[in-house]
């Protein structure tokens, strides 16, 4: 991982070292998972949930992107989702989707992040 993508990392919220831990120091492992990050269909579940008013759809997938955000150390999408899962585990749908725009913009965030790298990049299977 370079320097440049590292410190992209950093700056939208993920602990590197921390998920380099996770992954045994190996590099093009995390490498793996953060390409994949992207094709992850949980944050459009959630949104799809949320605008249908289905909290249970929505409290999973939430829930399972929490997971993912923790697995990869991204801290600030991790805060975010974690306070979705909060919401959506006490029912509250109109809280839950009070905190849309700030998970958005984390998982956005992120996205961007790993874009500027992914494009192109290679990794090992």
């Amino acid at each position: 991982m370079d320097e440049k993508w590292r410190q992209t990392l950093t700056r939208a919220g993920m602990d590197v070292d921390e998920a380099l831990g996770r992954f045994m120091n190996l590099e093009e492992m995390l490498e793996k998972y953060l390409l994949r990050f992207p094709q992850d269909p949980n944050f459009s579940k959630l949104k799809r949930a949320l605008e249908h008013r289905r909290a249970e759809e929505a409290y999973e997938a939430a829930h399972a992107l929490k997971g993912v955000a923790g697995n990869l150390s991204m801290k600030r999408l991790f805060e975010a989702a974690s306070g979705m899962v909060e919401q959506l585990r006490g029912d509250d749908l109109a809280g839950a989707a009070d905190r849309l725009p700030e998970l958005e913009q984390r998982y956005l965030e992120m996205l961007r992040a790993i874009g500027d790298h992914g494009q192109g990049a290679s990794t090992t299977e």
